[in-house]
């Protein structure tokens, strides 16, 4: 399953079934569980964990040292789970002490190609980055959302789950969870309610976060005020909850 072509460093662990093309690099202290595949010209670097079922394509570099002039050659690591897609060109860099020292990726989801996660950044599951699209240092990508090509992600913001970016949006502020952003300057332009049908919301769930939309950027209250309102409608409306907590921790405020 390993090409001779192929150079793995007696320090790396890969499980009998892991398959690696030609002219692929594998340092030491890589760890690849059963089913993954990695393809030609791929380069990992560790300390670095990569889970079950993983596809990675040609000329990905995966583990890297971190772009932070901070690093100074500490260990760090990079945590990659199943099911992931991992197209071509695709950089995938290790944490930074600054932070939990790892780079996190969850499962299940699918970097096109010329994708970029930099340090210290977490992103959960079912999460599509289209071609381009770019994460700085500490950002962190909640479940299912997706990010339109050549999206940029300013340093330590948040992406809601099942929010939308459209193509070449640039995000310096938090998305909050089922919002669309778009244009320039990037701006909210509605929930992304065809995402949702897709991930098996119903229509009364949908018509209760277009009603918190509606509260959060066109009733032209405080944000604080906006809150008290979404608190009031968890209640009878539990989808609407992710969107409270998310305001509530968020760092560095929201696209309005």
């Amino acid at each position: 399953m390993i090409h001779p072509s192929a150079i793995v460093d007696a320090g790396a662990e890969l499980a009998d079934d892991v398959s690696v093309g030609p002219f692929s690099i594998i340092g030491p202290d890589v760890l690849i569980a059963a089913g993954t595949i990695i393809g030609p010209h791929v380069v990992i670097k560790g300390p670095t964990r990569i889970g079950r079922d993983n596809h990675f394509f040609q000329f990905a570099s995966v583990g890297e040292d971190p772009q932070d002039k901070k690093y100074k050659g500490e260990i760090t690591r990079l945590e990659i789970g199943d099911r992931n897609v991992i197209r071509e060109f695709t950089t995938l860099h290790r944490g930074t002490i600054q932070e939990e020292s790892v780079t996190r990726v969850g499962n299940d989801n699918l970097l096109m190609a010329y994708t970029h996660v930099a340090h210290d950044c977490v992103i959960g599951d079912g999460v599509i980055m289209a071609n381009g699209a770019s994460l700085a240092g500490h950002v962190t990508v909640d479940d299912f959302a997706i990010l339109g090509g050549f999206s940029l992600v300013h340093q330590f913001c948040r992406i809601g789950r099942h929010s939308f970016s459209a193509m070449g949006s640039i995000i310096g502020r938090d998305i909050p969870p089922y919002v669309m952003v778009g244009g320039s300057p990037t701006k909210p332009r509605g929930i992304n309610n065809v995402g949702m049908e897709r991930r098996g919301f119903d229509a009364e769930a949908i018509l209760q976060v277009k009603r918190a939309f509606k509260l959060i950027y066109k009733s032209r209250l405080k944000l604080e005020e906006a809150i008290e309102g979404l608190a009031g409608m968890t209640e009878q409306a539990p989808e609407v909850l992710p969107i409270l907590e998310f305001l509530q921790q968020s760092g560095r405020s929201i696209i309005r």
